[in-house]
């Protein structure tokens, strides 16, 4: 097993070289890893513990965020290493304050993780959520340093619950303590004999949470704003935007505000392409002149944002919040919106999400499948009474959910001296 393991990461490696020629996204990836064993130790003292924390991608970062603040605080005198396997987290997080080394994690070899943890020698290192890397965990484990898996969630059809799995019930062994978000997770893994957990909940009601606290204020978009009923889609795709364009031209007392997931100029063009003509304007051209009058600010009906790093303080302006990505491979982050108190609706493919499940289930969130179903939630929510029941049903549920990070953080000051 471990020599297919090896082959599936050889392979993979292949073909992002491969890729990389004519993708942008690949070549990040690929080229943020040239020299990497050579940056890491010009830049890193070996003689001194750091804590390491890896994330697979931006999303990861922002729910292990809480965990990673908490931990500089506990213990300042260990530098904080942080890796990313995606470009999408690196790139706009290799520059994070509270971070003392921001690097590519190198592929999973038994040759890169020996020489990777002698590199960074880490008093312990946390993950979040998933990536699950053979080499890596047993070299951790060999070298007797804790990895704790923060905010973990597991379902009966993942490998590790297979009869295929062994290979993944081996890697899992060499955890030194998971923090699960729910009780089915930790009963899939006493299943499979690891006892070594602690339902801590979802770190990510933690960050929102203090998100919510104090955002971000943006000017140019509360004076688009003004006094209407405001309506933020964010993380949005084409399938999405079609239905929101609908409601655009049914709801002209509306203000929308919408970040798109994908924010190429071709993207943005196609999104414009989908509105009357002068009904939208950029969030660029706004910015670009700060001296626009509030008229001529105010007269587009949409705001599209076109730029990464917003949306999670753009919810506070709305009264309804759309959250993208329920017509493709599954939603973004609902809790985003539901921190700020206010009804969130998303697509039809949200079955992996237990926060989704449960804001529907509380009255705080919405699925619909087309524009009809999007239409009559719409339609229910002009109802001022109605719409605050349900935002407040989604902003409590957020609140109920916080203590994550507390929790791991006293579990640690146990363990770790």
């Amino acid at each position: 097993m471990v020599f297919l393991y090896n082959l599936g990461i050889k392979l993979y490696n292949i073909l992002l070289f491969l890729l990389h020629f004519f993708n942008p996204k690949a070549r990040l990836w690929v080229d943020g890893r040239r020299n990497i064993f050579e940056n890491i130790a010009a830049q890193v003292n070996a003689q001194q513990k750091h804590i390491w924390f890896h994330f697979a991608s931006l999303g990861e970062f922002e729910q292990g965020r809480p965990v990673l603040e908490q931990v500089k605080k506990a213990y300042p005198a260990n530098p904080i290493v942080i890796t990313f396997f995606s470009p999408s987290g690196y790139e706009l997080r290799k520059n994070y304050s509270l971070a003392d080394h921001v690097f590519y994690l190198p592929l999973d070899t038994r040759q890169n993780a020996k020489r990777f943890i002698e590199l960074i020698n880490p008093k312990f290192v946390i993950f979040t959520k998933y990536e699950y890397w053979y080499h890596y965990y047993k070299q951790l484990n060999r070298s007797g340093i804790p990895l704790y898996i923060i905010s973990a969630i597991f379902r009966e059809n993942q490998p590790f619950f297979k009869w295929y799995g062994s290979l993944n019930r081996k890697i899992l062994s060499f955890v030194s303590h998971f923090f699960v978000q729910d009780e089915f997770s930790a009963g899939m893994l006493k299943r499979i004999h690891i006892n070594n957990v602690t339902v801590s909940g979802d770190t990510r009601f933690d960050r929102v949470a203090e998100n919510a606290q104090a955002p971000k204020q943006f000017e140019i978009v509360k004076k688009f704003c003004g006094d209407s009923k405001v309506f933020v889609a964010g993380s949005t795709w084409p399938e999405d935007e079609n239905l929101i364009a609908a409601l655009v031209k049914a709801y002209p007392d509306w203000k929308f505000v919408l970040a798109p997931h994908e924010i190429k100029p071709e993207k943005i063009k196609a999104l414009e392409d989908k509105l009357p003509k002068g009904a939208s304007i950029r969030y660029s051209v706004l910015s670009a002149d700060e001296s626009s009058d509030v008229k001529a600010v105010t007269n587009p009906q949409l705001l599209i944002i076109d730029n990464i790093g917003m949306l999670s303080s753009l919810y506070q302006y709305g009264g309804i919040a759309y959250i993208g990505g329920g017509f493709g491979v599954g939603i973004h982050n609902t809790l985003e919106a539901a921190a700020f108190g206010i009804p969130v609706i998303f697509g039809p493919n949200y079955q992996k999400f237990l926060e989704a499940k449960s804001l529907i289930s509380n009255g705080g969130g919405f699925t619909i499948a087309n524009e009809a179903e999007l239409r009559s939630v719409m339609q229910n929510l002009q109802d001022e009474v109605f719409r605050k029941q349900a935002g407040s049903a989604a902003g409590n549920f957020v609140q109920d959910q916080k203590g994550a990070t507390g929790t791991i953080i006293r579990f640690l000051a146990k363990t770790i001296q």
